[in-house]
């Protein structure tokens, strides 16, 4: 993997920027793990664990090359932010895309003026919806970091993401958790090694239970998440 060093980026920042104190909203949404659970589909750790899986693998193919193609290239963001919107065809999953997307430049914009202040009012006066994936290249990449270093970001957002909802749905406990993100490093190498290198001609769905569940979230009795 490309170094911090390499970039720009000290480790303290990126460590900064995995902390689940940065206020971006990803906590808000369980990437459809609610509506699985819900329906009977995710029981348990085992259950769980394919749920990390699938998201893991979906990010890989269903972001990565955005944040890729997004990365370094401020001036693509427009392009690109439109492109996925239309291909994130679930509206649940769209919508949690901006909202995602949307806060993690906000905060960025807050915490790191000097670097990505500029860029945040040009994508308001643009009205562009910041989906995460473009979002996230452009504001990882002008924070310092490397290519694949954002993509491996995104990808522990993405599992932390799954792990943290499942403790707060009551499908595991803290330890449990922690147990199935450890785990999870396999699974986190093999989606950057296949997934890394992605075109947007490559950007695929392979978790369609998933987005068929997570479709249905908003009709959901009782919701903890937005997603």
């Amino acid at each position: 993997m490309d170094g911090p060093g390499a970039a720009g980026a000290s480790r303290w920042r990126v460590w900064q920027l995995v902390d689940s104190a940065l206020p971006t909203g990803g906590f808000a949404h369980s990437g459809g793990l609610e509506a699985l659970a819900q329906l009977g589909l995710v029981r348990g750790g085992a259950g769980v664990r394919r749920m990390i899986a699938e998201s893991l693998w979906q990010a890989g193919y269903g972001v990565l090359p955005f944040v890729r193609a997004a990365h370094g290239s401020p001036e693509a963001l427009g392009e690109l932010d439109g492109l996925c919107d239309a291909v994130t065809a679930s509206r649940v999953a769209n919508r949690a895309s901006r909202a995602q997307g949307r806060a993690l430049l906000d905060a960025g914009a807050r915490i790191f003026p000097e670097a990505l202040g500029e860029l945040r009012e040009r994508a308001r006066v643009a009205r562009m919806v910041l989906h995460l994936g473009p979002a996230a290249g452009v504001t990882l990449g002008a924070l310092g970091l490397g290519r694949e270093e954002s993509q491996a970001v995104v990808l522990h957002w993405t599992l932390r993401g799954v792990t943290s909802a499942a403790v707060r749905l009551g499908l595991v406990g803290p330890f449990e958790a922690q147990r199935l993100q450890a785990g999870a490093e396999a699974t986190l190498g093999a989606v950057l090694a296949r997934c890394g290198a992605l075109g947007l001609d490559d950007v695929a769905q392979t978790a369609p239970l998933v987005e068929a569940a997570g479709m249905g979230h908003d009709a959901l009795y009782s919701r903890l998440f937005q997603s």
